[in-house]
């Protein structure tokens, strides 16, 4: 407890405190509801939603509801909700991130919060970390939920969506539905049907792909979601902190890849560190000396390669150095079937699908010597920070959580609620035995293992990465262990190995993934009893950390698989001075207290000052790694506005009636008009009006004939030429409209199609916006990545970001404007639309892919915009 704790007392046991009053209620009306026929307690569901109709509050049925939801429970899964779940499901339900450790049941704990607000309508969204869990708990609860009337369905990755449909009878449900969930009951469906349930399951991922995809749409019914009121987060830590720094983008395919990747690849691997080049691996960084520079120069033949060669060589250079210093194969890394897949540092898991941006991925491929993929261009991106706070309600749930309460509560407004375990937590955390060096570390692991193992403890290893869960195995293998190997590369048989992980003398060695929402059961799972009190009699699931995080969750993660529901268990750390946490962050005076000593390798120590050094380091570590996702938020805050503005603009598009299209256009077209009369009567040099170029430039958006240019003459004379009489402006304006009006009244005429024509004036406007909003994205990014150098002018790099984004953003309206303006009296010559920009090519989705097939137009035909180019020259360029 620290000091503001004693002076105020601890948050959430004041919450938790406060809630008991509900659970009180909702004991109370238990009996009530056992007394019910399935029948009768099925009907429940019905009556609750008449009480919402007809004004009452969902905080008002919710004892109701939870007792309900209890029951069903019993009656359906064969498992009853204990207090601290439906504590931590009211947590839920306001709002809030429930706390609870692993083996408190946190997916039955979400179903009376997700039960109780799905009955407003609204839908609700339960976010899980994999596909494996989006189905397996579909599945699971589907059973639960579909018993009380309401719908359930699944969302997986490449397109392919589930609902629930039971094909048991309702009363014929397996009871122990809890081991034995084989996903028979979800059938497949249309991502837009799978939308319109109740209760959606999904990752988060898939969430965010699908909500950049419907504003990408060229009308609603293409459309999936029905929009974000309410959403569970399970393993809200890893989600909304490990990944907030990694955004989701639809990306395109642009240019073709160039050899210059290579050709850089192979230069850098011949550049010395320290002498060519520094790494600084606390901010990821690597940077060419005044040598490496000139090495550099000299090897391409250039007297200075920021002048030969301007910014893309530079960036081709930083990027393959990158590539070669900082990024190390089956690290952050693995090549499988010829291709580079990003292993999540925080997890483990591969990645497929994802790229890095800025050309690095391709500097990746170049240094491994296999075939570079051509860059991308964004189509469309959103990171997790602004997709979750689009909700109207967000809350999650993870096992570790309190360590970043203030991130959660800064960045999502969003309070961290500890809630007490269901039995008392007895598991022992031994100290952390420290070491001079690596290779002491791990000859001390394997024989603790063995020991372990020999005595019939199942033992869980976590490891950071997957080269140091290899190294490990091999060691394992050569004592004679016997143990299985979970990492990104077995990823498909992680529940199959997590399942058995709990049997007696089992070894598991894992990288940080060990898991996440699966737990280890003793004895087995599905558990044998004799085994599992065999295990508990030994002192229960050993877990055994190779490494400390940079998080201290993260070791609380793995610490947390053992000690579930009140079994024993045993914990403990081993840490050399030679991991990257200490290496990088630990104390001089740590390092030097060891040396001197002359320390043995294969002896641990436990120190108090070695021990708060880790803590210190990790704080650090945690501390800094906030400040970095704060500040990336202020930047894309800025961008989030902008991408608000342009969704908002192309869903009143879509939403609009077909015969209401043309005044949004005439609102556009006035604007433009107003904007060209406004230019060209307001020059304080020349004080002439100048009617000519008024003429020319109106004449370019629609055919203004020789008479009307003449009238427009008799107005400037009227009005005595004066350089400020509003009064001839506006008459110059409310003519140039009226003209504007008859040719567009005029050319709809001459269409005669009135479906044709809603069709080509939507299309216009949207291909408008997408065209020019991709540029956006582009022009942004490169401004985000240069905006830092103002710093070295003394000024403030956000608040210049924010100026000139204001600038970008005014003249992306601007131009949107004119885009359209300029094009649609073109209508009468357009046959058919062009395809919009986000369709013209395959997508690519970084965090999963999926193929478009592009409308084909042959690059010398006309452009169906109607410009009368060829289309490599218009649309097609």
């Amino acid at each position: 407890m620290n000091f503001l704790d004693k002076w105020f007392g601890d948050e959430s046991k004041k919450i938790v405190k406060g809630i008991q009053p509900i659970i009180d209620q909702v004991d109370q009306l238990e009996a009530a509801y056992q007394a019910m026929s399935d029948a009768e307690l099925q009907s429940q569901t019905g009556k609750l939603k008449e009480r919402l109709t007809k004004g009452e509050t969902l905080d008002n049925i919710l004892p109701d509801a939870f007792a309900v939801v209890r029951e069903a429970a019993k009656r359906v899964l064969g498992q009853r909700h204990y207090t601290v779940q439906l504590i931590g499901a009211v947590v839920l339900h306001r709002g809030m991130i429930a706390e609870m450790k692993t083996g408190e049941g946190k997916t039955l704990t979400a179903t009376a919060a997700v039960y109780l607000n799905a009955l407003s309508g609204q839908g609700v969204h339960v976010v899980t970390v994999n596909d494996y869990l989006a189905k397996r708990d579909a599945d699971w609860m589907g059973q639960l939920y579909h018993w009380l009337g309401l719908s359930v369905s699944c969302i997986q990755h490449q397109m392919v969506s589930f609902k629930f449909d039971p094909t048991t009878e309702e009363n014929e449900v397996d009871k122990t539905a809890s081991f034995k969930v084989d996903m028979s009951n979800l059938k497949p469906v249309s991502r837009r049907e799978a939308y319109q349930v109740d209760i959606v399951y999904g990752t988060n991922n898939e969430f965010g792909f699908d909500y950049l995809r419907d504003n990408m749409v060229t009308s609603n019914e293409r459309k999936t979601q029905r929009g974000l009121a309410y959403a569970i987060v399970d393993e809200v830590d890893s989600i909304l902190i490990d990944e907030a720094r990694t955004p989701l983008i639809i990306s395109g395919e642009a240019e073709a890849a160039t050899d210059q990747y290579f050709r850089f690849a192979q230069l850098v691997e011949k550049l010395v560190e320290n002498e060519d080049y520094n790494v600084d691996e606390k901010m990821r960084v690597t940077t060419l000396t005044a040598g490496g520079i000139a090495k550099m120069e000299d090897w391409l033949g250039v007297g200075n390669i920021y002048e030969s060669g301007g910014v893309t060589t530079v960036h081709h250079i930083e990027q393959a150095l990158k590539a070669f210093a900082l990024f190390k194969r089956d690290r952050d890394y693995v090549v499988k079937e010829n291709e580079v897949i990003i292993v999540d540092e925080f997890t483990g898991r591969l990645m497929p699908g994802r790229r890095y941006s800025e050309g690095l991925h391709q500097a990746i491929e170049a240094k491994e010597r296999i075939e570079i993929k051509r860059e991308s261009r964004t189509l469309a991106t959103i990171t997790f920070q602004n997709l979750f706070r689009l909700y109207t309600k967000l809350s999650g749930m993870t096992g570790t959580a309190e360590t970043e309460k203030e991130e959660f509560y800064k960045i999502y407004k969003l309070d961290v609620v500890v809630i007490p375990t269901n039995m008392p937590l007895v598991r022992k955390d031994s100290p952390d035995a420290i070491f001079r060096n690596e290779k002491g570390k791990m000859a001390a692991v394997v024989e603790k293992v063995r020991q372990y193992h020999e005595a019939g403890n199942p033992v869980l290893i976590g490891t950071i990465s997957i080269e140091k869960n290899e190294l490990l195995s091999k060691l394992l293998f050569n004592a004679g262990v016997p143990h299985q190997v979970l990492n990104a590369k077995q990823h498909e048989r992680e529940a199959e190995i997590i399942a058995q992980a709990g049997k007696k003398g089992a070894v598991t060695l894992a990288t940080n993934m060990a898991g996440r929402g699966v737990d280890i059961i003793l004895g087995g799972n599905p558990q044998d009893a004799a085994e599992a009190e065999a295990v508990r009699a030994v002192g229960g699931l050993v877990v055994v950390g190779t490494e400390r995080h940079e998080a201290r969750r993260i070791d609380n993660q793995l610490r947390g698989r053992s000690g579930r529901q009140g079994d024993p268990g045993i914990s403990q750390f081993f840490v050399s001075m030679e991991d990257d946490l200490m290496r990088i962050f630990a104390t001089d005076r740590v390092k030097g207290l060891m040396n001197s000593l002359n320390w043995p390798e294969d002896m641990p120590i436990e120190n108090r000052i070695v021990s708060r050094s880790i803590e210190t380091a990790q704080k650090k570590v945690e501390g800094h790694n906030f400040d970095i996702r704060e500040h990336l938020v202020k930047y894309d805050d800025v961008m989030n506005r902008h991408r608000e503005v342009i969704y908002r603009k192309r869903n009143e598009i879509l939403a609009v009636q077909p015969n209401e299209v043309n005044k949004l256009i005439m609102e556009l077209v006035e604007n433009e008009i107003e904007y060209v009369v406004s230019f060209h009567t307001n020059q304080e040099k020349d004080k002439q009006w100048d009617i000519q170029e008024i003429y020319e430039t109106v004449n370019s958006i629609f055919p203004v004939a020789a008479e009307q240019r003449k009238k427009l003459e008799d107005i400037k004379a009227q009005g005595g030429d004066k350089l400020h009489d509003v009064e001839a402006r506006t008459h110059i304006v409310e003519y140039l409209m009226n003209l504007a009006r008859e040719r567009y009244a005029k050319m709809i005429e001459d269409v005669a199609d009135t479906n044709l024509v809603y069709q080509i004036e939507r299309g216009f406007y949207l291909r408008a916006i997408d065209t020019l909003w991709i540029e956006h994205l582009d022009q942004m990014s490169y401004l985000r990545e240069g905006i830092g150098l103002r710093g070295y002018g003394q000024k403030d790099p956000l608040v210049e970001y924010k100026n000139e984004a204001y600038g970008m953003f005014t003249e992306l309206i601007a131009n949107i404007q004119k885009q359209v303006v300029y094009s649609i009296y073109k209508m009468a010559d357009v046959k058919k639309l062009a395809p919009e920009p986000a369709q013209k090519q395959p997508q690519k989705l970084m965090g999963g892919d999926e193929n478009v097939e592009p409308a084909k137009v042959g690059r010398n035909d006309p452009c169906p915009c109607g410009s009368g180019k060829k289309y490599k020259k218009c649309h097609g360029q």
